[in-house]
């Protein structure tokens, strides 16, 4: 029988195997006799001004260490669709394997998968903000701040957010 580690291993090769056996999983040109778009792998999404400045601005409420904070920026998915990482319309197909990488300078890291972003899938509120307590954010948290307001713990508002990827599941 098999145990440890060598149970892991025979799993791992099992479903590579059954991976690398199913047609057309990860071959652009299955997607695109499918119809489907194909879209570059990774996206590196823009966070300058310059990218945020046509998006409309949303205000976001939440509570961090017990304390209320009142916030400005941007919607994730409205940056994503302006980059291009992220259609406008309703996610389906090969789409579905994509997530967002977002990176702090600290080196604390998130995920978000774009069916949990797509608003008839997941439709999960994530921000990009720049503005806290109606001043920009200060060298401790900015220059940009991200927040899921939804997420019972803020595990996932990252402070100081310096890079933003998508990138198609292996």
């Amino acid at each position: 029988m098999f145990r440890g580690p060598h149970l892991l291993a025979l799993v791992l090769l099992c479903a590579t195997t059954a991976h690398a056996q199913t047609p057309g999983l990860h071959d652009p040109a299955a997607h695109q006799r499918a119809g489907l778009p194909v879209t570059p792998s990774p996206v590196v999404v823009p966070l300058d001004p310059a990218a945020r400045a046509s998006l409309t601005r949303h205000r976001v409420e939440v509570v961090t260490h017990g304390e209320p904070l009142r916030c400005e920026g941007v919607a994730l998915t409205a940056l994503l669709q302006a980059s291009g990482a992220m259609p406008d319309a309703p996610l389906h197909g090969a789409l579905l394997d994509r997530y967002v990488l977002v990176s702090a300078r600290d080196g604390a890291r998130a995920v978000f998968s774009l069916g949990e972003l797509d608003a008839p899938l997941g439709n999960r509120g994530v921000y990009l903000v720049d503005r806290c307590d109606d001043a920009p954010l200060d060298a401790d948290s900015g220059p940009l701040r991200l927040l899921v307001p939804d997420d019972t713990q803020p595990a996932r508002s990252l402070r100081q957010v310096e890079r933003i990827i998508v990138i198609a599941a292996p």
